[in-house]
């Protein structure tokens, strides 16, 4: 199935979100299923569980065993940068972004996203996913999950238009507040690398982002994918005195966030800036 057919990208989506869903369940060194019960239970060919496995082992969350099977990888160290006592505005990374609207669907959240944002299993949630380009080259890969009664209505060209977070201010009086982050290499798989542009098992950056409003209800799930030879990340910590942080001007692109500020410029807990480098 080729990378840009509608429902190729969400059918990758929930294969994979299953076998993390294992992972996650288990404890490391357990195992997983074989590749025939995992094809059986998806309902998917052994090229395109092979080809998931194989992203879960380049980035670190499984471990095959020639002759024995897959087991579930040790703990990766976690380092959190926090800045205590002041919340820091995220700075726009550079160029002209735009998106391409790969998939735009209601689904059921599933187990995993569900506990994320706090439903059931069989919760209705939006599930968009969209290719970012910056000065018309990709550059990214967003799947974006958000419980969907809280946009209900919400089109595909209003969401391409506008500014998600203004949407549910204005029309739902939802206010995003914060969001926790976390950002760790992986490498691209062939239908990934076939959409950015990029040789397969390329190195990529994965933000994973879980944004809550002010009563701290989750209110969207994102994954992203972001080219490694075009993108990094500087973080700005604050070591001397306190200092009021200046806002950001004009309309640009928050690494890891969709187009727009959070509702009346609130700040995060951290600040990084994503920079677009040359090939």
């Amino acid at each position: 199935m080729n990378a840009g057919t509608p429902g190729a990208v969400l059918k990758r989506e929930r294969v994979r979100d299953h076998i993390l869903e294992l992972i996650e369940s288990q404890a490391p060194g357990d195992p997983i299923p074989s590749e025939r019960t995992l094809c059986a239970a998806l309902g998917v060919s052994r090229p395109t569980l092979r080809a998931a496995v194989g992203e879960l082992v380049a980035a670190g969350l499984l471990v095959r065993e020639h002759g024995r099977g897959m087991f579930v990888a040790p703990e990766k160290i976690t380092q959190e940068l926090v800045a205590q006592e002041q919340a820091l505005t995220v700075p726009q990374a550079a160029g002209a972004w735009s998106s391409r609207l790969l998939e735009f669907t209601t689904i059921q959240a599933g187990a995993r996203v569900g506990r994320k944002l706090r439903l059931s299993p069989a919760a209705k949630i939006v599930y968009v996913a969209r290719l970012r380009l910056v000065d018309g080259a990709p550059m990214a890969i967003e799947h974006l999950h958000i419980a969907a009664d809280l946009v209900p209505g919400l089109s595909a060209q209003e969401l391409e238009n506008g500014d998600l977070y203004e949407h549910l201010r204005a029309h739902h009086d939802v206010h995003v507040r914060e969001a926790t982050q976390a950002i760790e290499p992986t490498v691209v798989s062939r239908a990934e690398a076939d959409l950015l542009d990029v040789p397969e098992l390329s190195p990529a950056l994965l933000f994973e982002r879980l944004t809550s409003d002010t009563t701290g209800r989750p209110v969207e799930y994102v994954h992203s994918l972001y080219r490694g030879d075009r993108y990094r990340i500087v973080s700005r910590l604050t070591l001397g005195p306190t200092a009021t942080a200046a806002e950001p001007s004009g309309a640009g692109h928050h690494p890891g966030i969709p187009p727009g500020d959070f509702a009346h410029r609130d700040t995060l807990a951290s600040s990084t800036r994503g920079d677009v480098q040359g090939p």
